[in-house]
Formats: structure tokens, C-alpha cells, sequence
């Protein structure tokens, strides 16, 4: 899968920064009506049904493109830039390994405490735990940086799926829920500013 003048990883020319793919979305929904809390909704309740949605959907996602995310296409799991992601395990050791690898610790990480009781309650009247948003940001960060190995490595192959339209629709509707609830610092969201204003110029806002 070939596409001529595309070189996902050319700093001077980021393909997914070209006109003729980032205008392409899938939806015209208003992303504010689509991210702000309806009225007599529990924050907790939103952020917590959000955050399962947005999971479902990257994972899905990164099933599709688990062809072209090997440990030998991907060695190390960056990002745009000199962007690297490591991983930390649960006695707080770094480790440095494959994208494969890494979003595959990722999203069982996430999916463990989807499926959490004690996190993600799904009794009525069942309490969010004290720390429940600080969760929820690890797992938005987490989220975003998947996102981001798409655009930095693999954007060559959603081309050629016909995907970018809907990795920019969900990029962006993540950005914006992100952004509404302070669930990213600015300096996560640094490696993709250049995607995120190119968006917004092209209506995304």
C-alpha cells in the first residue's frame, strides 16, 4: 500500500496536516452540543459513559490496524516528533518496548478497570470511587496516544482504508471532550497541536 508523496514519517511535510485529508470527516455533528453534559446528568455518570464509548471505538480501531503495527514495523511506540511512549508497570518500573506491545498494555489496563466494579460501578446509586477522575484522565491520555501512533506511523494505511476520515472525526471529538472536562494537560496534547489547529480551522471547532 503505496500512496505516492506520502511519507508518514517526514518531519518537514506531516501528510495528515494536508489540506485534502484533514477536512475529510464522516460527521457535521457540533462537537460542543456533542461533549457538554445534558442537564441532570451525574459529571461522574457522563465521564464515566464517555469514557467507555471512546474506548470501544480506538479499540476497534486499533484492531484494524494491528496488520501494520508489528513489532517489527514498530519497534518503539512514539509519536510525532521524537515523541516515545514507555510504559509503566505496576511496581512503577518504566519499560521501554514495541507500540504493539505498549497499546496492548494499554488497552487491557483500560479494560480492566471498564470492568471494575469498585471504578466503573454499574449498580444505580453505586458510588464513583474518590479518585475516579484522576482514572479517567490516565485512561483519556492513554487513548490520545494511541491516536497519535496512528497519525505519526500509520497514516499511510488509513489512507489507503479510506479511514482518515473517521480517525479525524474521533481525534477531534475526543480533543473537544478533552478539553470541556480538563481530562489532558496542554503538554499531552503538544505532539498533535499542529493537527488540532489545522481542525479547528477546517470547522472542526
Amino acid at each position: 500500500m503505496k500512496l505516492r508523496g506520502i511519507d508518514n514519517n517526514n518531519l518537514e511535510e506531516r501528510p495528515y496536516l494536508q489540506k485534502q485529508y484533514v477536512s475529510q470527516r464522516i460527521s457535521h455533528t457540533d462537537m460542543c452540543t456533542l461533549t457538554t453534559r445534558p442537564p441532570g446528568v451525574d459529571e461522574a455518570e457522563w465521564l464515566a459513559t464517555n469514557t467507555i464509548a471512546f474506548f470501544k471505538h480506538i479499540n476497534l480501531l486499533t484492531s484494524a490496524m494491528s496488520e501494520f503495527c508489528t513489532p517489527s514495523t514498530c519497534p518503539v511506540a512514539c509519536g510525532p516528533g521524537s515523541t516515545v511512549y514507555v510504559w509503566t508497570d505496576e511496581q512503577g518500573k518504566k519499560l521501554k518496548c514495541s507500540a504493539p506491545l505498549y497499546f496492548d498494555y494499554a488497552m487491557c489496563y483500560i479494560q480492566d478497570l471498564l470492568t471494575d466494579e469498585d471504578v466503573f460501578p454499574t449498580k444505580s446509586g453505586a458510588p464513583f470511587p474518590p479518585g475516579f477522575v484522576f482514572l479517567v484522565q490516565k485512561v483519556f491520555l492513554l487513548l490520545f496516544r494511541t491516536l497519535a501512533h496512528f497519525y505519526w506511523s500509520h497514516y499511510r494505511e488509513t489512507l489507503a482504508l479510506g479511514l482518515h476520515p473517521h480517525l479525524n472525526t474521533l481525534f477531534t471529538h475526543l480533543v473537544h471532550f478533552c478539553c470541556l472536562h480538563a481530562l489532558l494537560e496542554p503538554e499531552d496534547m503538544e505532539p498533535l497541536q499542529d493537527l488540532v489547529r489545522a481542525l479547528q480551522q477546517h470547522s472542526y471547532s
